[in-house]
């Protein structure tokens, strides 16, 4: 028992080198890692320009310079059309079959790869891990890419419908629960992109990274790719 604690111990590497086995492996399969992203990229631009661009809205209707309110019967409570929403939603259910497929096929492309770590005594959690982290970085990194361009997004419509009067009423940060409940701020709702463009990454990728720890390490070795 003492023996095999000791070897578990030993195959078991740091969080650390996970991170940098992960960010290395992003590093040799780039191209496949930028059309991972794209996905991911134009679901959170869609969804922080449809956002970004309400917030616009409330802030000129608080300074009395909005140009939208015939459109308020349309909108939900927080402003954003139903349609908007649905919209929203199917482009990141998209998102997470995007990336469970791209995962997939990374599995398939590495067969001999998780072979050869598992035969080198690799734990099932830290081939998990390792799928994980370099889903949840595609991620990160298509999501804030995302944010900024659905940011500029709605900035540029913002300024061809209200002018220069954008720049002084710019939601950058949250309101004050007495002047707007409904307005979180751009700088809140980039966060937010960012964060959800991870964490669908890594549940799109949860499927693929069990079925990469649980593949039998003899069988891989004689899988030809």
């Amino acid at each position: 028992m003492h023996q095999h604690t000791r070897i578990e111990e030993q195959i078991d590497l740091p969080f650390l080198e996970s991170l940098r086995i992960s960010f290395q492996s992003l590093k040799i399969r780039f191209g496949r890692s930028i059309i991972t992203t794209a996905g991911i990229t134009l679901g959170i631009a869609f969804l922080v320009s449809v956002w970004t661009n309400n917030e616009i809205d409330l802030a000129l209707q608080e300074s009395g310079r909005s140009s939208t309110i015939a459109n308020l019967e349309e909108t939900s409570e927080q402003g954003i059309s139903t349609k908007d929403i649905w919209l929203i939603i199917m482009s990141l259910i998209v998102c997470v079959v995007g990336i469970a497929n791209s995962m997939l096929m990374a599995v398939t492309e590495r067969f001999r790869e998780i072979g050869t770590m598992k035969c080198l005594g690799a734990l099932d959690g830290f081939v998990v891990r390792l799928f994980l982290l370099e889903s949840g970085f595609q991620g990160f990194a298509g999501a804030l890419i995302g944010a900024l361009l659905g940011t500029l997004g709605a900035v540029a419509l913002g300024l061809k419908d209200y002018g220069l009067d954008l720049f002084f009423y710019f939601p950058l940060l949250p309101a004050t629960p007495e002047d707007a409940p409904m307005r979180i701020g751009v700088l809140l709702l980039i966060l937010f992109g960012c964060i959800l463009g991870m964490l669908l990454a890594v549940i799109g990728s949860s499927f693929p990274a069990w079925r990469a720890a649980k593949l039998p390490p003899a069988e891989a070795m004689r899988t030809e790719v």
